[in-house]
């Protein structure tokens, strides 16, 4: 069983309590836009981090941090992008990713909001952890938090950080 603490849209800034909340996890998963490599850098100190980039992440992020990252955690294969929509209005390079062969969970940034929904025709969890930073429209930073166990993904739980 691993536990993943997956946020998105720090924007060059961490909020303490992410500390808090992300401390039993086994790994952190970032889903781009991360703002500055040392931001990744101080979460992967924190815990072992997975991370993409996203549109506002400069070079020296993009040198490190990959578009697309497709892995197994446990018995699930992952797909993270940052600009990767939603089921129904996925981005088209996501949507030729999906389509080509579908992973069990898709995991996506950039909108700053928070959802988590199945895409039935797919078979696949589509997972937006929202925004977790102080730049963007959103009016809540969030977090998700939930547990891979073989190839179940059990025990999601939303986390509000308070407001930006």
């Amino acid at each position: 069983m691993r536990k993943i603490g997956l946020l998105s849209d720090t924007h060059g800034y961490i909020d303490p309590k992410v500390y808090k909340y992300f401390a039993e996890v086994d790994e952190i998963w970032h889903a781009g836009d991360i703002g500055t490599i040392e931001t990744a850098d101080e979460l992967a100190a924190f815990k072992p981090l997975r991370a993409v980039y996203g549109n506002i992440d400069g070079q020296d992020v993009r040198v490190v941090h990959p578009e697309i990252q497709r892995f197994f955690c446990e018995e699930v294969d992952v797909i993270m992008i940052h600009i990767g929509g939603y089921p129904g209005r996925y981005s088209p390079k996501a949507r030729s990713i999906v389509n080509e062969a579908p992973p069990k969970l898709f995991i996506s940034g950039h909108s700053h909001i928070l959802k988590v929904m199945p895409d039935k025709k797919r078979g696949l969890l589509h997972m937006n952890p929202g925004a977790a930073g102080n730049k963007g429209f959103h009016k809540v930073k969030t977090l998700l938090r939930f547990e891979i166990n073989g190839a179940r993904i059990e025990n999601l739980e939303v986390i509000e950080l308070g407001t930006r």
